[in-house]
């Protein structure tokens, strides 16, 4: 990757986690410029946080500050343990081998935003964003066919429809899309 100079803030609390994406960032995306962070209060205390191009971090950490990450989410890279539940995002599975890893990093660092959903042709229908909304905030199917009073077989479809446009098939991915999308606050997640 050539060009500009990168800033990238690392904002990850595990030592070790962190030198490493300072050395997969350093050793294949150069010129690159990391600064690392234990938590997002010692970000916050740098001054200028929007100073950087990109921001890496553990998923807990960008569902307690989506105030935050939410405007930035097209710059923000997740780090996560779970295989396949953030289909299409800007997330980085850390168990990974190293190629898959540096191969997620070159797209994501050369792409510079996440696909627009309504871009490639994804677009949720308002009945989608509900259903959406309410599986985000933990509500089963009964219960979101209950409260939207739509049948629940029409719940099952619609959920079937979100994951075939979203290419995102666990709660965990969705109520983080939901979260990244702003169709959902950290508050409401499990509500």
């Amino acid at each position: 990757m050539k060009g500009t100079t990168k800033r990238i803030a690392v904002i990850v609390s595990d030592t070790l986690q962190s030198i490493g994406l300072q050395t997969l960032f350093s050793d294949y995306f150069a010129p690159v410029e990391i600064e690392r962070f234990v938590s997002y209060d010692e970000l916050l205390q740098h001054g200028s946080v929007d100073s950087f191009d990109y921001y890496v971090s553990e998923a807990e950490t960008v569902a307690l500050h989506s105030d935050f990450f939410l405007p930035r989410s097209s710059r923000t890279v997740l780090l996560t343990r779970q295989e396949g539940s953030y289909a299409d995002s800007n997330a980085l599975v850390v168990q990974h081998p190293q190629e898959e890893l540096i191969a997620k990093l070159h797209q994501i660092l050369t792409s510079g935003r996440q696909v627009d959903e309504m871009a490639s042709g994804r677009e949720l229908s308002s009945r989608e964003i509900e259903v959406l909304r309410l599986v985000a905030c933990g509500r089963i199917n009964k219960e979101i066919a209950e409260i939207l009073s739509i049948s629940f077989q029409t719940v099952l479809t619609h959920r079937k429809n979100i994951t075939a446009k979203l290419g995102i098939k666990t709660v965990s991915g969705l109520t983080f899309y939901a979260l990244m999308n702003g169709y959902v606050t950290a508050d409401q997640i499990g509500q």
